[in-house]
């Protein structure tokens, strides 16, 4: 069911590809900087700093990102009639999960730069854990399609 032809699909997978990659990155990132953030003094100059970065982590490289995945992924799936494939429904699965935690960590984004953030450097260890996990299972499901 291809709407264009073969060249601009493979055009559109590849700007996909790059968007997730770069929403990965941040989604690796971000959690890390909010582990060195929780040591940081209220008010510090280093805690000052730290809400400068991950407000423009979060806003020019991961929300752009992740918009640019979903409407790429979605057009791709739709193209490739994915969506009647197990895989696919496993994998969408996961993504919206990773699109969850991308909610808690703009959330986390806002309780930081309010200088009432509640968790502990601990919680954020485990957090920085979850998008790997995820984009372990999504890139399986993509390349393998085990069912």
């Amino acid at each position: 069911m291809m709407v264009l032809g073969d060249g601009a699909y493979l055009w559109v997978k590849a700007v996909h590809v790059v968007a997730v990659i770069s929403w990965m990155a941040g989604m690796l990132y971000l959690p890390r900087l909010f582990i060195y953030h929780c040591d940081a003094p209220v008010g510090s100059q280093q805690s000052e700093t730290f809400k400068v970065m991950e407000r423009r982590l979060l806003r020019i490289i991961m929300n752009p990102a992740m918009i640019v995945s979903w409407v790429l992924g979605v057009w791709l799936a739709w193209q490739a009639d994915f969506f009647s494939s197990p895989w696919f429904h496993v994998k969408l699965f996961a993504a919206l999960v990773l699109s969850w935690a991308h909610g808690n960590f703009s959330a986390a984004v806002r309780a930081f730069a309010e200088d009432r953030n509640e968790k502990s450097t601990r919680y954020w260890r485990l957090m920085n854990e979850v998008p790997t996990v995820l984009m372990i299972f999504i890139v399986v499901m993509v390349i393998v399609k085990p069912f």
